[in-house]
């Protein structure tokens, strides 16, 4: 007898609740049938219609001239740095900076450029002007190092999604202007950014030259980025993404999917209050978790291995960031799996807490997830 729906969705609850990421999201019906339906052609050859569609909403939506779809926000961040940056440069970012430590060294690997990671004197993730005045230095002899880019992030994942306001971009970015720095903005979560603070996008990319976003995140797209910025970046862009191996055929396909996430954009705000539920419940039960900004919580814990081991074995999924235990609330979980997450995890001190409510654990039998090694740090 085949299950009823509310029976199905009820076994679904016994299952592992997965906090890994926001990047576990599956696409919806709409974009599956959104990609089935797609205009399509070949977009390495004369451009892709759907592809084209998507490039020239999400330039709008950044305030740029022209935008460039990749495969990924780390080969659309390596994009811009190889565009941006000489052998033997010196670029600026923020401490724990995705491109900095999440990139496999692909900024000094590939586009050949000396990272130089700036301390947070402007908060979480935040640099301040004076900061990037200080680190540009001046000319001095032919020998001296030049430093040429400074690389910003909102939000800044490491720090837990922090959020850096339009005022404190443009200041910042006005900064390494005046200091003739050019200026990349890894926006992979500026959706969640916009979301946040109440304004359009483009608010947050002011006085950057180069700006990257991703959809397969919180919107939920099941791929791809996209990297804006001038017309004559984006030709150069192009040429750099096929060197680089992402030169796409039929990538309406792909971009639909994405066109489709674009107007999920307003419902970040539920990830955003569902993360701040989580936070707030795992206080209440004795754990040191960050108060978020965005969707993104931080638990900072004496043992991480054992603590993610423990929360895997309860039934929630957590990685690793920072040195502390890392959850994030996505578009394919509601309000009743953050309630069975928090009770699952239970108490700090107590280490059986929760598993009765996760009945693979509690019947000593294996499920493909329950058991599995905890995912370590993983980027995005």
């Amino acid at each position: 007898m085949r299950p009823t729906s509310r029976s199905r969705r009820a076994s679904a609850k016994a299952g592992p609740i997965d906090l890994r990421s926001d990047t576990v999201t599956r696409p919806t019906k709409e974009m599956r049938a959104a990609m089935a339906a797609a205009e399509v052609g070949d977009d390495v050859l004369d451009r892709d219609p759907t592809m084209r569609e998507l490039e020239n909403r999400v330039a709008g939506l950044l305030g740029a001239a022209d935008a460039l779809w990749t495969p990924s926000g780390s080969m659309g961040n390596l994009i811009a740095l190889m565009a941006h940056v000489a052998r033997g440069d010196a670029f600026l970012a923020p401490a724990g900076a995705h491109v900095l430590d999440a990139e496999l060294g692909t900024a000094a690997w590939l586009a050949g450029g000396m990272p130089r990671p700036l301390p947070h004197d402007g908060g979480p993730g935040k640099l301040t002007p004076d900061a990037v005045r200080r680190a540009a230095g001046s000319t001095g002899p032919y020998y001296t190092l030049r430093t040429t880019l400074l690389c910003l992030e909102n939000t800044h994942n490491a720090s837990g999604g922090t959020v850096t306001a339009p005022e404190e971009h443009a200041a910042v970015a006005a900064a390494a202007r005046a200091a003739k720095l050019r200026v990349h903005l890894d926006g992979a979560r500026l959706w969640n950014a916009a979301a946040a603070l109440g304004v359009p996008p483009g608010a947050l990319t002011v006085g950057a030259d180069t700006v990257q976003v991703c959809l397969s995140k919180g919107l939920g797209a099941p791929v791809g980025s996209l990297v804006a910025g001038s017309a004559e970046f984006v030709e150069e862009a192009r040429r750099l993404r096929k060197m680089l191996g992402g030169g796409v055929r039929q990538g309406g396909v792909l971009a639909a999917a994405g066109l489709v996430a674009l107007d999920r954009i307003d419902r970040l705000a539920d990830d955003h209050r569902r993360a701040g539920t989580l936070a707030d419940g795992l206080r209440e039960r004795g754990w040191q978790a960050a108060v978020p900004q965005t969707n993104i919580v931080l638990v900072a814990v004496a043992d991480l291995d054992g603590t993610l081991n423990r929360f895997e074995e309860a039934g929630v999924r957590a990685s690793a960031m920072s040195g502390q235990v890392r959850l994030m609330t996505h578009a394919d979980v509601d309000d009743a799996d953050i309630a069975a997450a928090l009770e699952r995890i239970g108490a700090p001190g107590d280490g059986s807490a929760g598993r009765s409510v996760y009945a693979p654990v509690q019947r000593g039998l294996r499920t493909p997830d329950a058991g599995r090694a905890p995912v370590r740090p993983d980027g995005r």
